[in-house]
């Protein structure tokens, strides 16, 4: 099973306040473990929605909107592609990873679909 982990955005990653290099370390021991272990194939941060554009879509319209974008809560700063056996399985890799913000925080977990979905 194939699961995107959402890391949220807050109020400093936002501002593109950078963590501690406590926290780079943390980190970077988490994704060793994750690799080591072949649960990781893929995992990166992301620049502040500042930094960003959307396209949003209407019919055959196209709209540009620069960011920054509202709802701080809403937005991901940073992801991983994990391959896992179960939802249950990285729920437990999850509850093993440093807070990945200076503060509170929050990761989200979805699975992919498959194409065994599809069938």
């Amino acid at each position: 099973m194939r699961v995107m982990v959402l890391v949220k955005a807050t109020e400093d990653s936002e501002k593109g306040i950078l963590p501690a290099t406590e926290l780079f370390e943390a980190m970077d021991k988490f994704n060793q473990e994750l690799t080591k272990a072949g649960i990781m194939r893929m995992g990166e941060g992301l620049k502040p929605s500042s930094q960003g554009k959307r396209v949003a879509f209407d019919g055959s319209n196209r709209t540009l909107i620069d960011g920054p974008f509202a709802a701080t809560r809403e937005l991901v700063a940073g992801f991983w592609l994990w391959e896992v056996k179960d939802m249950d399985e990285a729920v437990a890799w999850m509850k093993r990873c440093p807070n990945p913000m200076p503060g509170p925080s929050e990761i989200e977990i979805r699975p992919l679909y498959e194409m065994s979905d599809f069938q």
